[in-house]
């Protein structure tokens, strides 16, 4: 049974971080490309940043300089943290686990609230 856990969602005030942690079971791991995906109310999912198991990453250009994915294989888990954040910020965050060479393999966790006061 495949698991993805977030945990660090949370309140926090314009200018703020926070680091928001996923711990996966159930896949082999290093087989996956993990992102974090957003949805703010009222809008689509959107894609913030993506890290393959090399360590290679993609941001959404939103986010880019005050995002950082990282992921450790040895423990199956992947963060992002989460630097001068926006009210724009604010929406519930997704972990997603995609296996790198079949992309039908596919899972979400349940998502986290991320809310950025002004």
């Amino acid at each position: 049974q495949v698991q993805l856990v977030e945990s660090g969602g949370g309140l926090v005030q314009a200018g703020g971080s926070l680091r928001l942690s996923c711990a996966a079971s159930g896949i082999t791991f290093s087989r996956y490309v993990m992102s974090w995906y957003r949805q703010a109310p009222g809008k689509q999912r959107e894609l913030a940043a993506a890290i393959t198991s090399g360590g290679s990453t993609d941001y959404a250009e939103s986010v880019k300089g005050r995002f950082t994915i990282s992921r450790d294989n040895a423990k199956n888990t992947v963060h992002l943290q989460m630097n001068s954040l926006k009210p724009e910020d604010t929406a519930v965050y997704y972990c997603n686990a995609r296996n790198t060479n079949f992309p039908g393999l596919d899972y979400w966790g349940q998502g986290t609230q991320v809310t950025v006061s002004s």
